[in-house]
């Protein structure tokens, strides 16, 4: 499979398929396909699978892409302002990411929702409870808003991060939330209550604006609606 990613904050992948090979990806994120691929729902990994991926928000059903009669292409792109990452996958490797952000992958990688495991990070941390985890062997592609800085963590390195604007990262980080210390810090340094630590080894992926903070910017800007219409 060969794949490129075009575009600056506004990024699309296309991907090119062999005959044999396919695509998954979420519902609504495919961009335009040659007219020999092929395109079916399934509820991958089973119903119930596809159950708890709906529990949690997501869709039931994952949308197949395969190519059918020669090569073909197929192009997804997420629904906000941000990058594309492809992520590579083997066996025994998880990468973890924030809700919402796996796009499309490979047939052989593994598309799971986790939660967190400590509560701090569960109720303080920006990407909240659930999670998405990346698993299996092959190439996926996560998206998330604005541009994304990475970091290799080694043994014992830790990074503290504004909460909610951590991606992804390896399975062998450890995340947790911690209080910001000082009184005259938490109420006047502008940065809110809690800071994500991640501690290596591992990669971790951050990102320079994240989807609250842009809904936010936007807000005053947005057309409201009074009793005699919108202004």
């Amino acid at each position: 499979m060969r794949y490129k990613i075009t575009g600056d904050n506004l990024q699309i992948v296309t991907i090119e398929l062999e005959p044999g090979e396919k695509v998954y990806a979420e519902a609504g994120s495919m961009v335009y396909m040659s007219g020999n691929i092929h395109m079916e729902a399934k509820s991958r990994g089973g119903f119930l699978k596809g159950l708890k991926r709906k529990l949690v928000g997501e869709s039931f059903f994952m949308t197949e892409f395969s190519s059918v009669g020669g090569t073909g292409i197929v192009a997804f792109a997420g629904n906000t302002p941000g990058t594309i990452k492809a992520i590579e996958l083997s066996p025994g490797k998880e990468f973890l990411v924030q809700k919402d952000a796996f796009l499309c992958a490979q047939e052989t990688v593994d598309m799971d929702i986790a939660f967190q495991r400590r509560l701090g990070s569960a109720f303080f941390g920006g990407e909240g409870f659930i999670l998405e985890k990346l698993s299996g062997e092959g190439i996926a592609f996560i998206h998330a808003c604005g541009d994304f800085v990475e970091f290799d963590l080694k043994d014992g390195q830790t990074l503290k991060v504004d909460t909610g604007s951590v991606v992804g990262w390896d399975s062998t980080v450890t995340f947790d939330i911690e209080r910001v210390k000082g009184i005259k810090t938490i109420f006047f340094g502008g940065e809110g209550l809690f800071l994500t630590t991640l501690r290596g080894p591992g990669k971790v992926i951050l990102q320079s604006m994240n989807l609250s903070n842009l809904a936010t910017a936007l807000a005053p800007f947005m057309p409201r609606e009074t009793s005699g219409g919108l202004t």
